[in-house]
Parts: structure tokens; C-alpha cells; sequence
């Protein structure tokens, strides 16, 4: 489940527990097999109290437990960061353009960032949020209530990429292009974008499709939809949003740790 290669660049960023000198209690189950439970309830979507216990990977509330607490420690954080700054300095990131789009998942249990949804009859719902380089690298991923509009978090998301080392010179986080489509078609947003050095591409509203714009964009939908081959992000189960917020960073590093690989 946690290939040697990936687990050499999440083990230093895992925090060191120490163990109570007195009353220890029972110890503490091994960081590399309770990552192994969590790879498996997110490829398999399986709840939590279903982790089958002779795989060897703990109890699901230990599983649970270690994720929001390597979240709240910024450790996915970090892990993408990480694989982002390997890909820059292979070459594997294109930063001549970046591409914006959103996908609306169903959330069953409510919880915050949920809202009615517009597409769904105004059932409970979550958008995930995603910006990709030119190749359908994610850059950032994040998640909001299923009636906010794409355009709210088009600034919010272009702020969130981190400055990427790994190249001679000063770190890369300002792509020269940004593709959208007509959900993002607001003049004052233009202006934003331009302010930022960073020239909008965005379809106009009105306009007759066939415009081309789909020979570039086609990479972030293809991007959201490895994201959501990833079962346990297909509907939002968890009521936390920071949980639901770990699992999306997690398969965004996976993500990315895959195309270095290949």
C-alpha cells in the first residue's frame, strides 16, 4: 500500500510522538501501517469501522485519529509541496499557463463548507476546487459549499500556491496564463488576475463554443477525475471538512508522486 519511494518522503515530515516513561499504556501502532489503513479507506471508500482489523492496519479510529492529526500538523501540506518542488526540478511542470475548474460532490452527513446544491435539487453538497499547471499537475486543491460560485475562489486559490524551489533562481508559484471557463467570466476578476502579472484566458459568456480554449483546459477535468478515482472523494461522507480537506491534499500528493515516478 506505501511503496518504499513514497514512504522516504513522508516519514521525516511525520511528527515524533514520545512514549510516556510513566503509565505508557498499550504502545503505539507503527505510522507506516496506520498510513497503509488510510490509503486503503481512501482508494476503497470503505467507512472507517469496516477497516478490516486482519489487514493489520489498526482500528479505523486509530486510522481516523492519525490523519487529523498529521492535517492539523500540515504534514500533506508539506508532502505536496515536496513532490511540486521534485517535479520543477525534473522539468515536469509547465508553468506557461494553469487551468482553474470546480466539480460539485454530493455531502450525505452536511457539515461545514457544505450548502444546497444548484445541480442537485438542493441536497446537501461540497465543490472541490482545483488549479493545475499546463500539464494537469495540481497546484492546489481545496473545498467550499456546493452553492458558492467557481469565480469566489479563483483569487483564493492562485494566493494558495506555494513558492516551488528546486531550479536555479527565485521559487516559481505565478504561472504566465490562466484558463477558465465562463463561470469564471467577471471583468473585475480579469483585473485581479492581470494585477498579479498573470494574463486571463477566460471564455465570455455568450460567446459560440469552439473557441479552443478546450485543447488547453481539458486537463483539469481529467485531473478532477483522478481525484475522484480515489472512491472515498466521490461523495463527502465526513461531516469534519478538515478531514475531508486531508483525504483531497493527500490524493492531490499521490497525484503528483505518481507522474515522478513515471
Amino acid at each position: 500500500m506505501v511503496p518504499d519511494s513514497l514512504w522516504e518522503r513522508i516519514d521525516p515530515l511525520l511528527p515524533r510522538v514520545e512514549r510516556r516513561w510513566r503509565h505508557p499504556g498499550r504502545k503505539r501502532l507503527d505510522d507506516r501501517k496506520v498510513l497503509c489503513g488510510i490509503l486503503f479507506v481512501l482508494h476503497t471508500g470503505i467507512r472507517w469501522e469496516f477497516l478490516p482489523q486482519e489487514l493489520g492496519f489498526g482500528s479505523g479510529m486509530t486510522c481516523w485519529r492519525r490523519l487529523a492529526e498529521w492535517h492539523q500538523a500540515g504534514v500533506w501540506d508539506r508532502l505536496h509541496r515536496l513532490l511540486l518542488e521534485e517535479l520543477h526540478a525534473a522539468g515536469q511542470l509547465d508553468w506557461s499557463r494553469a487551468v482553474i475548474d470546480s466539480s460539485h460532490v454530493r455531502a450525505l452527513k452536511g457539515g461545514p463548507k457544505t450548502g444546497p446544491s444548484p445541480v442537485d435539487r438542493g441536497r446537501p453538497g461540497s465543490k472541490h476546487h482545483v488549479l493545475t499547471d499546463g500539464r494537469g499537475t495540481p497546484l492546489v486543491v481545496s473545498l467550499t459549499g456546493g452553492n458558492r460560485n467557481d469565480v469566489t475562489q479563483l483569487m483564493p486559490l492562485l494566493d494558495k500556491v506555494p513558492p516551488i524551489r528546486g531550479r536555479v533562481g527565485r521559487p516559481r508559484r505565478r504561472p504566465e496564463r490562466l484558463l477558465a471557463d465562463r463561470g469564471y467570466d467577471h471583468d473585475k476578476y480579469r483585473r485581479l488576475v492581470w494585477a498579479k502579472g498573470i494574463k486571463p484566458v477566460i471564455a465570455r459568456r455568450g460567446s459560440p463554443h469552439g473557441s479552443g480554449l478546450g485543447v488547453h483546459r481539458y486537463v483539469v477535468e481529467r485531473t478532477i477525475g483522478l481525484l475522484h478515482w480515489f472512491r472515498r472523494l466521490r461523495i463527502r461522507w465526513e461531516i469534519r471538512d478538515d478531514i475531508h480537506e486531508a483525504f483531497m491534499t493527500l490524493a492531490a500528493a499521490i497525484i503528483c508522486w505518481r507522474r515522478l515516478v513515471r
